[in-house]
């Protein structure tokens, strides 16, 4: 018996999750990265999956969807009924500085919200930091440098729009430090926090704001490839860490 929108069983899922957002790159995914794959959800084609890494680590892929709402959705039922005890986001971001390429690639050490996705917590005027697990953090920085794989580290924006009626508010952003925005991360940071769990995240820029020609649909694949590797050196460092 499943959770309202994921339909696997207890147990179908590996510890460690890999959390892309459309379900077609989940299952590429697995079809790329992983062996001895078995399809664990297809609700709403909310793809899930469980498989080996080349090392024989045991890791799952599921797709969030779009936004801080769908993401909060999957990341509290794997987090709170299958028993997942990390997951790490792998996505696309917009790039808000002059030195941020697309094809770059942006460890998460914070994200930012323009939502009041906090106030369900009851802070009353007090802010709340969603930040990552400094272990799981740790992990993915260490892959980082021992796969060769320059990455940015600095905070992200997870916007509630993906068009802004307001062209120039990221702006404000930019003179704060903030690396680029993607949709998600706020709120997987949050549920991690709330249940006590672990959370990540990596992203790909695939588009900037300084008139950078974007990443065409056709690159898209390919140019995740560092980022994939990237994060299932650092799922499988998890994995050891949470056995130990």
């Amino acid at each position: 018996m499943g959770t309202p929108h994921i339909n696997a069983e207890r147990g179908d899922f590996a510890k460690v999750v890999l959390m892309p957002g459309d379900p077609l790159r989940a299952k590429w995914i697995c079809d790329t990265f992983l062996h001895d794959v078995k399809q664990v959800n297809s609700v709403r084609g909310m793809l899930g999956f469980t498989g080996k890494t080349k090392n024989g680590k045991l890791i799952s892929v599921m797709a969030s969807g779009m936004g801080l709402p769908s993401i909060s959705v999957y990341a509290h039922e794997l987090f709170t009924y299958f028993d997942v005890d990390a997951i790490i986001r792998v996505g696309t971001a917009g790039s808000y500085q002059k030195f941020i390429h697309v094809g770059d690639i942006i460890i998460a050490n914070g994200a930012h919200a323009e939502s009041n996705w906090a106030d369900q917590y009851n802070l009353g005027h007090g802010i709340f930091s969603a930040v990552p697990d400094f272990e799981l953090l740790e992990n993915i920085v260490n892959a980082s440098r021992e796969k060769n794989v320059a990455a940015r580290i600095g905070t992200v924006l997870s916007a509630d729009f993906f068009y802004n009626a307001d062209s120039l508010r990221w702006k404000s952003w930019e003179k704060l430090g903030v690396l680029a925005v993607e949709m998600e991360s706020y709120a997987l940071f949050s549920n991690a926090a709330e249940t006590g769990k672990k959370a990540g995240a990596i992203l790909t820029v695939s588009d900037s704001f300084y008139d950078e020609p974007m990443l065409p649909p056709s690159d898209r694949q390919s140019k995740l490839i560092p980022m994939m590797e990237l994060a299932i050196a650092a799922a499988e460092k998890e994995i050891d860490a949470l056995q130990r």
